[in-house]
Parts: C-alpha cells; sequence; structure tokens
C-alpha cells in the first residue's frame, strides 16, 4: 500500500521546548495536555509534530486530543493525536519513533483506529516521513500536503 504514497516534507517550526530530568527519567512538558510526560522518541516526533499543527498550520489547540483512548472491540488503543472539526474525529495521526520505517502494518493500525473513530484524513509519521490519505466512500486519495485548519 506504501508504494503508492508519496512523502511529504514537514520542516518543523524551532519551539522553545521545556524539557527537565525528574527520578532518572527525562520529561517533556506536554502545551496540549498541559503536563510533563515521558521524554521518548516517539513523544519528540509527537511534541514535534503538535508544534508544526498548532505553528504552521494554525490548528486550535482545543480541537487537538492527544493520547486519545479508543476501544477497539475488548481492546483499549491510545491514538497518538486525533484532531476533531465541528466536534467530530476529522484527523488521526500515527507517529513512530524516527528510524521506524513505516510500513504496511502502520497503515494497518491507523486503519483499525479508524474503524472506530471514522474519520477523513489519516496520517503517520516518523518525524522523518510522512504519509497522509484521505478516506471516503470512494476509497484512498493520497494527499501531498496536509490541510490548513481554515480549509
Amino acid at each position: 500500500m506504501l508504494v503508492h504514497l508519496r512523502m511529504q516534507r514537514i520542516v518543523y517550526p524551532a519551539f522553545p521546548f521545556k524539557i527537565k530530568q525528574e527520578n532518572n527519567a527525562e520529561l517533556i512538558f506536554d502545551e496540549v495536555r498541559k503536563k510533563w510526560v515521558r521524554l521518548t522518541p516517539e513523544e519528540w516526533v509527537r511534541q514535534n509534530f503538535l508544534q508544526y499543527l498548532l505553528q504552521v498550520k494554525k490548528y486550535p489547540s482545543s480541537i487537538l486530543a492527544v493520547e486519545k483512548e479508543i476501544k477497539l472491540g475488548d481492546l483499549k488503543k491510545r491514538c497518538d493525536i486525533v484532531v476533531y472539526k465541528a466536534d467530530k474525529p476529522w484527523m488521526i495521526i500515527e507517529c513512530k519513533e524516527q528510524g521506524v520505517i513505516l510500513n504496511d502494518a502502520t497503515i494497518q493500525q491507523v486503519l483499525r483506529y479508524n474503524i472506530t473513530l471514522d474519520v477523513s484524513i489519516l496520517v503517520i509519521t516518523n518525524g522523518e516521513t510522512t504519509h497522509a490519505i484521505i478516506v471516503n466512500k470512494n476509497g484512498m486519495q493520497v494527499l501531498d500536503v496536509l490541510p490548513e485548519w481554515n480549509a
């Protein structure tokens, strides 16, 4: 499936992340969740992508949900980022740490999440490579760029 996807170039904005050490762990302040979280390689990608959405694409923080819990049958899963529009889920963004290859398994993961959320746009990123598709009744269409918030 990924063979047909085009890679988007994301230029992340400079942002003065708040990072601290606590109990032998490195923490980063999540500006959307308003709390300190463990700084893992995946969290670093998520925080940079959030700043891209907020600063470059001008998405208001009030429409972003980070680590949104969903149910898939009896399983509880967490979506990295869910973007809402008109009070409904509109976009799912699945973040992987840098160096992780985005493959069919990554696409399948976000498609499973979409069974529950039924969004229009699916995004996968490892911070270096980003793919996005529009999902509708006619199938899937590749997006060359993420839409601006007001689009």
